[in-house]
C-alpha cells in the first residue's frame, strides 16, 4: 500500500530511523511563504466575478431573462479567470509571441473580410464568413506565436526583458536516480545550486515504492533517497517544492520530467546519461552531477609519477588495473603480477571519454630494481678464504694458486 507524502515535522524524529515523508505544495508558489498575495489574487477575482454577474444581470444581454443573464456572467468570468491563472504559467516569451500572433491574425482577417465585401455573396453569408476567418485566424496566430516565442532572444533587448530569462531559469527538476544518488545535497549545501528545486510528485513516488520493495538493497537505496531530499528541504538558502503536475498520457518518467521541464522553463538535474541525451536533443538545459564530479578531478598530465594499488588484471597481455579515491579507472601496462600491491607508475596519456577519465600508465621493474640498496661486499664476494686473514695484502697475480703445492722448477735449457 503506497503511502501519501507529507512534509517532515521539524520537531521530533521518526521512529527507528524511518525516512520522514513530504507534503506536497502548490507548484506555483509556496503558499504559507505568499499567503497575503494569495489572499489579495483571490480578493480581485471575487470581485471581477461580482462585476461581470451584476452586469449580465442588469443589462440582459441577447434578451436573456435575468437568471439566466446572471449564470452567463458567471460562467464567463470562471473562464476568464481560469484562462488568467494559466497565463501566469507562461513565459514572457510566449505571452509577446502569442500577443504578436494574434495581432498579425486579427489583421489577416480584416484584410479577409475587405475581399468578401467586394464579392456577391448574400449579407447572411458574408457576415458569418467574416467571423468565423477572424476567429479562425486569431486561434491561428495566438498558437503559432505561443509556440515560436521561445525563439525570441529576449537578451537582445537589455532591462526588463533582458532579466526574463535569468528569472525563468531559476526553476531546477530533479531527477530520481541524481537524488539516490546523494552528491547533489553536497553540491547545494556548498551554495552552488540556488533558487527553485522542483521535486515531481511521479518521482516522489517513484522513490517510495522503490522503499517500499521487497530487495533489500533497493529498500534502502529508496530511503536513502527520501533521507537526501529531507536534508535539501532543511537547508535555509533553497525552496523546495512538490510539483503536481503529471502526465496521464506519458508512461515514462523521463519523458515526464522533461514535460514538465518544458512546462517551467526549467533546468533538469540528473546523472543519467540516456536523459541527458534526450532532453538536450529536445533544447532542455541539463545539469549533470557526473560531468560536475568530472570537472572537478584533480589534472594528470603524461610523465608524471602517480601510486596507486593494483587491483585485478586489465583486458590486455600483462596490463593491471587500479583505482583512485574518485573512482577514475588507471590502465597501467606491465603491472600484472604486482596485483594487490602498491606500485609507483609513470602516467604515459590521460583520455576524456562519456563515461568518464581514464589514465594510462607503465610500470618499470627496472626502475624499481635500481632503488633497492646494494647488498654487502662480502655477500656479493663470497666467503673470505679461511687461509688468509682480513687484514692481509692482496695476492700477486703471480703468486701461487695453493701455499701447500711447491713452485714448479724453472728449466735453463
Amino acid at each position: 500500500m503506497q503511502r501519501t507524502p507529507s512534509r517532515p515535522a521539524h520537531a521530533g524524529s521518526p521512529a527507528r530511523g524511518e525516512p520522514a515523508p513530504f507534503k506536497t505544495s502548490e507548484p506555483a508558489a509556496l503558499l504559507d511563504q505568499s499567503v497575503g498575495s494569495w489572499w489579495d489574487m483571490m480578493l480581485v477575482r471575487f470581485i471581477f466575478v461580482a462585476v461581470c454577474v451584476a452586469a449580465s444581470y442588469h443589462f440582459r444581454p441577447f434578451g436573456m431573462p435575468p437568471l439566466y443573464a446572471a449564470a452567463a456572467g458567471l460562467g464567463f468570468s470562471v473562464a476568464v479567470v481560469l484562462f488568467e491563472i494559466r497565463l501566469r504559467r507562461a513565459s514572457l516569451r510566449r505571452l509577446i509571441g502569442a500577443a504578436v500572433g494574434s495581432i498579425l491574425g486579427i489583421l489577416g482577417a480584416y484584410l479577409m473580410h475587405l475581399v468578401l465585401n467586394h464579392t456577391s455573396i448574400p449579407e447572411s453569408s458574408r457576415s458569418f464568413l467574416s467571423v468565423a476567418v477572424l476567429l479562425v485566424m486569431t486561434y491561428i496566430g495566438l498558437i503559432v506565436g505561443a509556440n515560436k516565442g521561445d525563439m525570441l532572444n529576449l537578451q537582445a533587448l537589455g532591462g526588463l526583458f533582458g532579466s526574463e530569462r535569468s528569472t525563468r531559469r531559476l526553476y531546477k527538476v530533479l531527477d530520481t536516480s541524481v537524488i539516490i544518488d546523494g552528491r547533489v545535497a553536497d553540491v547545494c549545501e556548498a551554495h552552488f545550486l540556488d533558487g527553485l528545486l522542483v521535486i515531481p510528485q511521479f518521482v516522489l513516488r517513484e522513490l517510495q515504492l522503490v522503499a517500499d520493495s521487497a530487495d533489500p538493497l533497493k529498500r534502502q537505496r529508496g530511503r536513502r533517497g527520501l533521507e537526501v531530499l529531507q536534508r535539501i528541504q532543511k537547508m535555509a538558502h533553497l525552496e523546495v517544492e512538490i510539483a503536481e503536475d503529471d502526465f496521464p498520457n506519458v508512461p515514462e518518467v523521463d519523458m515526464k520530467l522533461i514535460e514538465l521541464a518544458k512546462r517551467y522553463d526549467a533546468k533538469i538535474i540528473t546523472n543519467d546519461f540516456n536523459l541527458n541525451k534526450v532532453a538536450t536533443l529536445q533544447g532542455i538545459e541539463v545539469l549533470n552531477v557526473n560531468q560536475l564530479a568530472n570537472a572537478l578531478k584533480p589534472v594528470v598530465l603524461p610523465g608524471e609519477t602517480m601510486r596507486v594499488f593494483i587491483l585485478r588484471e586489465g583486458k590486455e597481455y600483462n596490463q593491471g588495473v587500479a583505482y583512485l579515491d574518485d573512482g577514475t579507472m588507471v590502465v597501467v601496462d606491465g603491472a600484472r603480477r604486482m596485483i594487490n600491491k602498491t606500485i609507483d607508475i609513470n602516467v604515459t596519456s590521460v583520455h576524456q571519454t562519456t563515461a568518464g577519465k581514464m589514465i594510462f600508465g607503465r610500470y618499470d621493474e627496472r626502475g624499481e630494481q635500481q632503488v633497492r640498496p646494494p647488498a654487502p661486499v662480502g655477500e656479493l664476494n663470497g666467503p673470505r678464504h679461511p687461509a688468509q686473514p682480513a687484514d692481509a695484502p692482496p695476492r700477486p697475480a703471480d703468486a701461487p694458486q695453493s701455499a701447500d703445492r711447491p713452485p714448479r722448477p724453472v728449466s735453463h735449457e
